[in-house]
């Protein structure tokens, strides 16, 4: 039996919790409890709450997920103008 995809959906990070885990707040107002995927623990991607996230959430409990992408947020610097 081939394994089941997730559903992906887009959230903001509120929480960060132990071990790389973290509350999300997916955009239809749902919180998820999500960690990094591999690939961003090997490249060590930081995620900091606030940050808008890409989220893949089980199909078998839709209360956990994993994070695979972290928005580019850009800032503007007035210092710099």
């Amino acid at each position: 039996m081939a394994k089941e995809e997730g559903v992906e959906t887009e959230g903001i990070v509120q929480k960060a919790l132990s071990n790389l885990q973290y509350i999300v707040e997916l955009s239809n107002g749902h919180q998820v409890t999500a960690y990094v995927s591999g690939k961003m623990r090997r490249f060590y991607i930081k995620i900091l709450p606030g940050d808008s996230v890409k989220v893949v959430l089980s199909p078998y409990d839709l209360t956990r997920g994993r994070i695979t992408f972290r928005q580019k947020t850009t800032t503007v610097n007035p210092e710099r103008s």
